[in-house]
C-alpha cells in the first residue's frame, strides 16, 4: 500500500512541474563526446521525467520488480535523459539474469545487458571504461564467447591504458589463454599480454604507494595475474616463444624490449636470449637503463673491462641520483675485482658527493684501504698503517648510515687488531693520538693508534 501511495504522490509532483522547465532543458549540451544536440528526455518529456522519477523511486527501495517497466521505457524513449539509467540497469538487468530459470528469456536478457553498455557509450562516452565492465559480464554469462570476449576486453585495455580497472584486466588475461587454447592466438599472445598487463599494474602500485586500500586491491590483482601466468612461465618456455620472433626480426625495438621486459621480469636474465636482446636494444636504442643491463650481464660473464665501460655509460645518463648511485656503486665495486684501487675509490666518492650519508661507499673505501696492506710496505712497519685509514672510513660509515653499523662494527674490530704494535711505534717515534699520513696510493692523514 506504501507504495503505491509513493507513486501516486510522485506522479502528482510530476503533473505541478511547470512544463517550461522541462522543456527549458532538453537542449542542453550532450553528455559524451561526438554526440550531437537533443532533447535530454526525448520527444516526451513530461512523460520521460514521470518514468524516471517512478523507477528511481522503486530503485532506491530495491524494488527492481516494479522499478524495471518504469526503466526500460526511459531506457527506450529518454537515452539521453541520465546515466543513472545505464548504472541502475545493469544492476537490475543483472539481477534479472540471476533470477531467471528459462534459457531463451535468459539469454534475451543478457542481450539487453549488452545493449546497455553499448547505448551508454553512445550517449555517455567513456569506452574503454564502459567496455571493461561489459567485457567482465560476457564473460561472466556467456563464457563460452571467447572470441567477442577478448575482442571488447583487449580494445578496453588498449584505450584505457594505466586507467584501466582491475578485473577487466585480470579476464582479459584469462580471455587470452582461452583464445591460445582454442587456437586462434600464438602462444606469444600469452606472454606479450602479460607484459602489457603487468606494466599497467605496476604503474598502479607505484601510483598508490600511499593509499593502503587501493595498493593492497591492485597486490591481489597483481597476485591473480602472477599465478595465471605460472604455468607459462617457466624460462625455457619464454625463451622458445621469442627466440624465433628475435630471429626474424632482431632489429625490432618494440619486440626487444617486450623481450628484455618479460625474461628479467621473471628472472631469466641468465638466458642467451636476454643477452641478445638486451646487447642488440642498446645499440639501437641506448639509454642508461639498457647500459645498466649490459653492464650486469658483462659482470655475469666475467667479462669485467666491458662490465665497467658499460656501467660508466648508465652512470653518466641516469639523472636520478638513486639511479646513478646504484650504477657507480656497481662501478666501483668492479674497480674493486679489477684491482684498479684509485679508480674504485674515485667512484665511491662520487656516490658521496651525491649522498653523503651512504654508509656503503664508506665501506667500500675502507675494505680498499684494507686490502692495500700487502702493496703499502714502504712505511717501515709493514703496511700496517693502512689499517688506520681503513678503520677511519668504517667509523664514519656507521656515523652516518645506521644500516651499516653492525657490518662496520665487525670490521673496527677485524682490523683494529692489525694495528702497529705500540711497542713499534715507540722505537720510532711515532706517538699515539697524533697526525700521520698513509703514503702509497691512499696518501690521507689519520690518527695513530697502537695495540698492546
Amino acid at each position: 500500500m506504501k507504495k503505491g501511495i509513493k507513486a501516486v504522490f510522485f506522479l502528482l509532483m510530476i503533473g505541478l512541474l511547470p512544463l517550461s522547465n522541462v522543456i527549458a532543458q532538453e537542449n542542453e549540451d550532450t553528455i559524451g563526446k561526438g554526440i550531437s544536440k537533443g532533447p535530454k528526455y526525448g520527444k516526451d518529456s513530461a512523460n520521460c521525467v514521470m518514468h524516471l522519477s517512478l523507477y528511481r523511486e522503486f530503485f532506491k527501495q530495491k524494488n527492481y520488480k516494479d522499478a524495471y517497466p518504469h526503466w526500460k521505457w526511459v531506457f527506450v524513449n529518454g537515452p539521453m535523459s541520465s546515466q543513472n539509467v545505464y548504472i541502475d540497469g545493469v544492476k537490475m538487468v543483472s539481477a534479472r539474469i540471476d533470477e531467471c530459470k528459462d534459457p531463451v528469456k535468459r539469454d534475451l536478457l543478457v542481450d539487453t545487458l549488452m545493449q546497455v553498455y553499448d547505448q551508454r557509450i553512445t550517449y555517455f562516452g567513456r569506452e574503454g571504461y564502459v567496455l571493461g565492465r561489459k567485457g567482465y559480464d560476457l564473460y561472466t554469462f556467456r563464457p563460452e564467447k571467447s572470441e567477442q570476449i577478448y575482442q571488447i576486453l583487449k580494445k578496453s585495455v588498449e584505450l584505457s591504458g594505466n586507467k584501466s580497472e582491475g578485473s577487466p584486466l585480470v579476464y582479459y588475461f584469462r580471455s587470452i589463454i582461452g583464445m591460445v587454447d582454442l587456437q586462434k592466438l600464438d602462444k606469444s599472445a600469452i606472454v606479450d599480454g602479460y607484459d602489457q598487463i603487468s606494466q599497467i599494474i605496476d604503474f598502479n602500485i607505484k601510483e598508490n604507494a600511499l593509499n593502503a586500500e587501493k595498493l593492497a586491491s591492485w597486490e591481489n590483482i597483481k597476485g591473480n595475474i602472477e599465478s595465471t601466468f605460472e604455468p607459462y612461465a617457466t624460462c625455457p618456455d619464454l625463451v622458445a616463444m621469442y627466440q624465433k620472433k628475435y630471429a626474424e626480426s632482431p632489429d625490432d625495438i618494440e619486440l626487444l624490449k617486450k623481450i628484455t621486459n618479460i625474461l628479467e621480469r621473471k628472472d631469466c636474465t641468465k638466458e642467451e636470449l636476454f643477452f641478445s636482446a638486451t646487447e642488440s636494444l642498446h645499440k639501437l636504442q641506448p639509454s642508461a637503463q639498457s647500459a645498466y643491463l649490459m653492464g650486469k650481464l658483462s659482470l655475469q660473464k666475467e667479462q669485467m673491462t666491458k662490465a665497467a665501460e658499460y656501467m660508466q655509460e648508465a652512470a653518466n645518463l641516469y639523472e636520478d641520483n638513486a639511479d646513478k648511485i646504484k650504477a657507480l656503486e656497481l662501478l666501483a665495486n668492479i674497480n674493486y675485482s679489477q684491482r684498479n684501487f684509485p679508480q674504485a675509490r674515485a667512484n665511491a666518492l662520487k656516490i658521496l658527493q651525491l649522498n653523503p650519508n651512504f654508509g656503503k661507499a664508506y665501506m667500500l673505501i675502507g675494505d680498499l684501504y684494507a686490502a692495500s696492506a700487502s702493496m703499502c710496505t714502504g712505511d717501515d712497519l709493514g703496511g700496517s698503517t693502512v689499517f688506520w685509514a681503513a678503520v677511519d672510513k668504517y667509523l664514519r660509515a656507521r656515523s652516518v648510515d645506521s644500516s651499516v653499523e653492525a657490518e662496520a662494527n665487525a670490521k673496527i674490530s677485524q682490523y683494529a687488531r692489525h694495528f702497529p704494535a705500540s711497542g713499534d711505534l715507540f722505537f720510532r717515534d711515532l706517538i699515539e693520538g697524533t697526525s700521520y699520513t698513509v703514503g702509497c696510493w691512499i696518501n690521507e692523514s689519520t690518527t695513530i693508534r697502537g695495540v698492546k
